[in-house]
């Protein structure tokens, strides 16, 4: 069974392991393994989870799943959703990001995600939320911008 609650401080290691692994296909995508999620290191990490709220989502006691956000007035920021490879297609990522809207109650949600993440933009748009940007980085990755009022 799989149950999705709160992370704690000393689960920032276990979350950052998985954070690797869930991206290393979106660096596949793009050919590129200089990616901020893995390039992110354990006190950058940590600053994130004190400045919003962190979710993780554990079976057998090891995390496979987590997703961190912060609310900014009638906004809230949705970040680094992410799953591990083997529990990947099986409705775990809908269940955190639904948890973490039911946590955080705002107006808007906002998140965002490369615009060749196939995967992630299904996810998104068939949990309601709707492209309303598009910007490239620094690095020249295009990304999209989605929301949910």
């Amino acid at each position: 069974m799989i149950k999705i609650k709160k992370a704690q401080t000393d689960d920032m290691e276990a979350i950052l392991c998985l954070q690797y692994a869930a991206y290393q296909s979106e660096a596949e995508i793009h050919n590129d393994f200089t990616i901020h999620p893995l390039t992110q290191t354990l006190d950058e990490l940590t600053a994130e989870f004190h400045k919003g709220m962190m979710l993780k989502a554990v079976q057998d006691g090891e995390i496979i799943g987590s997703v961190r956000a912060y609310a900014d007035g009638d906004t809230v920021y949705i970040g680094k959703l992410i799953v591990h490879p083997n529990h990947q297609g099986k409705g775990l990522g809908k269940r955190l990001l639904a948890a973490m809207e039911s946590k955080l109650h705002r107006k808007r949600f906002e998140l965002f995600t490369s615009c060749k993440s196939d995967r992630n933009l299904h996810l998104y748009e068939k949990a309601g939320y709707t492209r309303f940007r598009e910007e490239t980085d620094e690095a020249g990755i295009p990304f999209v911008y989605l929301e949910k009022r």
